[in-house]
């Protein structure tokens, strides 16, 4: 693909770039954000990471949505769309859908154990309901291994939406990782949440502007009617060939459990100051996540319509898509969009460095009382790595970071039952999760060196997706170690009685 395509619409208007413009006005109004919310007063460790347990549920709610819905909703799946049609849209709401189902029920239940437990991180949350501090250990590595290339994956994108700016590669990485240290650093969690309110509201002008703007240019020749007409007529509004129902599952399923296995997310269960709370956070957040997919998932339709039309190519990588869109609106407009797509980035690296931090304190390291200093050290050291492993570009970044949601299902299976089966864990089930947890990275790792990172999603082994055999096993070795102890448990309670 000639990148000469992108006439780049951002870049200069009257002598002065807008993007340039509205990122330093967007990055001044955030730090001013971040600064008054150190009136939270940050006292301990508990302050830092969770907030003391003290978020009513807009907020936790809007840390929640911004965290969650990353660069990958404006680029991604607006690119995913215009590739493949409407099976788009169902893998996005198979993620919605099943999100809100498990904070309406499993993640409830971690958010009351999470009260008298004092968990601070994931990894402490799973290796305290096995009794097993090694376990908590192994998850943070596990999120080491697999968050560090997708914070990366996050600045690169960061960078290169700085290079459609009229800005360099360089200087987008350096701008990103400056903001994202220091809206973490001033007040953990309370100045990531408070920002993460200001991202989704970004997030929401940009996706509603770009729609419009799109939708304007699509049907300046045709009526609406008669663009979803030529959709119909092509297949778009209709299931393609590329989803059929093992690419649907493979897609999905890492999905599906987003909600359980990543640690940025997991740890927003833990904020909620009361149960009316919880329940107006986990509102807030299906009301975002429906709003923004149909955004996102419109703005891929109208993609294809005029690539069907001839205004873009018809052959553009899924990533390419959205560039190719901003060169066909106002450069006010596109500076505007490019601005909201770093918001969403930001505020996910910012979810992800914090929790990552949150493990290494407490999982790792072992300490308990919060130095200022020390947890500040944490969180910039993670965001420098990150920042320079995104200069370096190194290609096995991109591999792991698509792998990233897959190396993460075995601690669905662990989670799940950990929650289920608390108090009833034995000896037999600690055991076991340990060797879930090993097996199923062995197995997306063996996936990853059979496959590539190019079909980790749409390869079959023995007619099943890499995603289901790592979920099977995983669950079936952690399974054998709970039959056991559940069978032993019976067996002494019927011996007593």
């Amino acid at each position: 693909m000639d990148r000469s395509f992108f006439v780049n619409s951002m870049e200069v208007e009257n002598g002065v770039s807008p993007f340039i413009l509205y990122f330093v006005l967007y990055a001044l109004a955030g730090t001013a954000i971040a600064l008054l919310s150190r009136r939270a007063r940050i006292k301990s460790s508990l302050d830092y990471y969770i907030g003391g347990k003290r978020f009513g549920g807009i907020l936790a709610g809007a840390t929640y949505a911004a965290t969650t819905y990353s660069a990958f909703m404006m680029i991604g799946l607006v690119g995913m769309t215009y590739a493949t049609g409407a099976g788009a849209l169902g893998f996005e709401l198979s993620y919605l859908i099943s999100t809100v189902i498990i904070l309406s029920t499993f993640g409830f239940e971690v958010w009351k154990l999470s009260r008298y437990r004092k968990w601070i991180s994931p990894s402490e949350m799973i290796g305290d309901l096995y009794d097993f501090p090694l376990l908590s250990k192994m998850v943070s590595l596990i999120y080491l291994f697999a968050m560090v290339p997708y914070i990366t994956a996050q600045i690169e994108g960061l960078g290169v939406i700085f290079q459609l700016g009229g800005m360099s590669y360089e200087s987008g990485i350096l701008a990103s990782a400056i903001i994202t240290a220091i809206w973490i650093a001033l007040a953990g969690i309370w100045s990531v949440a408070t920002t993460d309110l200001y991202n989704a509201f970004i997030m929401l002008i940009g996706g509603f502007l770009f729609f419009f703007s799109v939708l304007s240019v699509a049907t300046g020749s045709n009526s609406l009617s008669e663009v979803l007409s030529i959709l119909g007529e092509r297949g778009f509004l209709g299931i393609t060939q590329f989803w059929s129902f093992p690419v649907f599952l493979s897609y999905s399923l890492p999905w599906i459990f987003f909600a359980v296995t990543n640690p940025q997310v997991l740890s927003r269960l833990f904020i909620q100051k009361d149960e009316r709370s919880y329940k107006i956070s986990v509102t807030f957040f299906a009301f975002f996540g429906i709003l923004y997919t149909i955004l996102s998932v419109s703005i891929g339709f109208l993609a294809r319509y005029l690539a069907i039309e001839g205004s873009i190519p018809s052959n553009l990588g899924s990533n390419y898509v959205t560039p190719a869109l901003l060169s066909r609106i106002s450069s006010t407009i596109s500076a505007i969009v490019g601005v909201s797509i770093i918001a969403a980035a930001v505020s996910t690296a910012d979810g992800i460095i914090l929790s990552l931090s949150s493990s290494l304190f407490r999982d790792l390291l072992g300490l308990r009382e919060k130095n200022t200093l020390f947890t500040a050290t944490i969180d910039v050291l993670l965001t420098a790595v990150a920042s320079f492993l995104a200069y370096l570009k190194p290609a096995y970044i991109v591999e792991l970071s698509v792998l990233t949601s897959v190396l993460l299902l075995p601690l669905a299976p662990i989670s799940i039952f950990g929650i289920w089966l608390e108090n009833k864990i034995g000896r037999f089930s600690k055991i076991s999760s340990g060797i879930s947890l090993v097996f199923g990275i062995v197995v997306a790792l063996i996936g990853l060196y059979l496959n590539g990172a190019n079909k980790i999603f749409t390869s079959l082994i023995l007619g099943l997706p890499l995603s289901a055999w790592v979920i099977l096993i995983s669950t079936a070795i952690l399974g054998v170690g709970i039959i056991l102890d559940l069978t032993i448990r019976k067996t002494s309670i019927s011996f007593k009685s």
